[in-house]
């Protein structure tokens, strides 16, 4: 039984919600993961760098973008490879499209979520009604 002190009414209520694309086949095409890898490695231009920066492995992360570009049939980053000068990786311009539509795809659904959520849930919403005495544990005579 619920005791009364739990029935307390929640100050604020948000809705959360969590997007990402898959593949016919229901692999992960790209999604939150994929877009800061994407980020890190546009800020740092190295995928080393992005590892370290999102503490993952090198491996880990060059293995979610290989298997995003293998899924979109299309690379997301131009590398150069090392030498006196260095390397490094620079995303494409397809990745950066890429980021730029999964951010605005990602703002529209947050913001429908949000309209939809105070529409259902707060515009309009029944007040909540005391517990009936015999739901009530404060009078539970047994």
């Amino acid at each position: 039984m619920f005791e009364a002190e739990t029935m307390e009414q929640p100050k604020k209520l948000a809705v959360k919600s969590k997007i990402w694309i898959e593949d016919e086949n229901g692999g992960a095409v790209f999604g939150a993961g994929r877009l800061y890898i994407l980020q890190a490695v546009a800020k740092s231009g190295s995928i080393h760098s992005a590892a370290s920066e999102l503490h993952m492995s090198y491996r880990a992360v060059w293995g979610k973008i290989r298997a995003t570009e293998k899924r979109l049939g299309r690379p997301l980053l131009d590398k150069k490879t090392g030498g006196v000068q260095g390397g490094g990786s620079m995303l494409t311009p397809f990745a950066m499209e890429i980021i730029k539509r999964f951010e605005k795809l990602s703002a529209l659904t947050r913001d429908s979520a949000d309209e939809l959520f105070r529409d259902l849930f707060i515009t309009d919403m029944p007040e909540a009604s005391p517990l009936p005495p015999e739901a009530d544990p404060k009078t539970d005579k047994q």
